[in-house]
């Protein structure tokens, strides 16, 4: 958990030393291999990140792990803490990492609005020959005009990185995911969002304080029965439901990623004390806050 993000993986900082450039990086694996950092797990990362892996291993996202074989295409939000170990191969591959800045002046809407970034969402393609072949040139031209000094070669690579992003959901068409105009539908949105907002949780975020529905509909400036009523309706589980389990799926994250103890951990995600959390845990899961821990 602690440590602080090395330059190779942060947006911040530009191959080459061009202080004007926007907030966006790319490197090959292997770069970042030999430079022989390692970085912590379970870290906040406040920007988004686009992967092609070649190898076996497993990622874990939260709570949830997913074994990768092969070539992998990946994508990843600041709202999803992430790691992967279990690496039973060499590995080789591209990043590119960025900012919601990067694309403020390119892309119409928020970077959340596109599915592959969407909370909840976690990509990962499996690639064939013809589909490598098009995601490697993509990257190979990113990292190119990268390390040129062409005056619009920041403007090229929004469009190749645009280009990752249709491609990846050309692999996998989504559902439409424009929002309702109904009123409840807006509300639900807006909750969601709000509780999103409050996650991941790590040793430097503020504590989780919107934990009931009552202190959500106070900052929504709601009734709380009507947001109750908005919410059943647009996801069939009550309010109470959907706080309770993105509180659990957070916990559980931590105790399997963070070096955080459980009394951190309660603390962090808005519990009076450790044992109001291991009741709420062990209510939920049938197992110890430590328990879990172990398995």
């Amino acid at each position: 958990m602690n440590g602080v993000m090395h330059p190779w993986e942060s947006p911040h900082f530009m191959v080459g030393g061009d202080h004007q450039s926007p907030r966006f990086n790319a490197f090959t694996i292997e770069e970042r291999l030999a430079s022989g950092i390692t970085y912590p797990t379970f870290l906040r990362r406040d920007f988004y990140k686009i992967m092609l892996f070649h190898g076996d291993a497993v990622f874990h996202f939260g709570d949830e792990s997913i074994a990768v074989s092969g070539d992998t295409l990946l994508f990843f939000h600041p709202r999803l803490p992430y790691t992967y170990g279990d690496i039973k191969t060499d590995i080789s591959g591209y990043c590119c990492v960025f900012t919601e800045a990067f694309f403020q002046e390119y892309f119409r809407g928020k970077l959340d609005d596109i599915p592959l970034f969407q909370s909840g969402a976690k990509p990962v393609f499996s690639l064939e020959a013809e589909a490598i072949k098009e995601i490697t040139s993509s990257f190979d031209r990113i990292i190119r005009e990268l390390r040129s000094d062409y005056m619009f070669r920041f403007e090229l690579i929004r469009s190749y990185v645009m280009e990752l992003i249709y491609n990846a959901m050309k692999l996998a068409p989504f559902k439409n995911t424009m929002p309702e105009t109904n009123a409840s539908a807006r509300i639900t949105s807006v909750f969601l969002e709000l509780l999103e907002r409050q996650f991941p949780v790590d040793v430097f975020s503020p504590r989780v304080l919107l934990r009931t529905p009552k202190d959500f509909a106070e900052r929504l400036a709601i009734h709380v029965n009507y947001l109750n009523r908005a919410v059943k309706k647009e996801t069939a589980k009550t309010t109470s439901e959907l706080i309770f389990d993105r509180l659990i799926s957070e916990a559980k994250g931590m105790l399997r990623h963070s070096n955080m103890n459980i009394a951190e951990i309660s603390y962090a995600l808005g519990f009076e004390d450790q044992a109001h959390f291991t009741a709420f845990f062990r209510k939920r899961t049938e197992m110890s806050p430590s328990a879990f821990r172990q398995v």
